[in-house]
């Protein structure tokens, strides 16, 4: 069992910079691949970017390559999205969600197949 709670997010000029932490409980954080998703009122829930259990694969959607990166800290069980360029487009509550992978070198860009996830950290950007 992993729970998950994101911080870091707020309301942005369009053009700034967030950065997002997810910090996870659990001794085994370092066998899970992590995701980040986003999530609008009325709309389906649509990834952003994944990492494998050692922060060696990273996939991005089209949308946010270049802008967002996403990294880890297994010492400190954290994932981290840092998000530059912010465009209005952006503003989404952001979750984040862990999948046990052991050691596995693959981060599910789907949602359906992260079991776990945390609460949401709204991110608002102003144009």
């Amino acid at each position: 069992q992993v729970q998950l709670a994101e911080s870091g997010g707020g309301l942005v000029q369009a053009g700034g910079s967030l950065r997002l932490s997810c910090a996870a409980s659990g001794r085994t954080f370092s066998t899970y691949a992590m995701g980040w998703f986003r999530q609008v009122p009325g709309k389906e829930r649509e990834f952003v970017a994944a990492i494998s259990w050692s922060g060696g694969d990273t996939y991005y959607a089209e949308s946010v390559k270049g802008r967002f990166t996403i990294s880890r800290d297994n010492a400190k069980n954290t994932v981290y999205l840092q998000m530059n360029s912010l465009k209005p487009e952006d503003a989404a509550v952001y979750y984040c969600a862990a999948v046990f992978t052991g050691f596995a070198g693959r981060a599910p860009q789907t949602p359906h197949e992260y079991p776990y996830w945390g609460q949401g950290t709204q991110v608002t950007v102003s144009s």
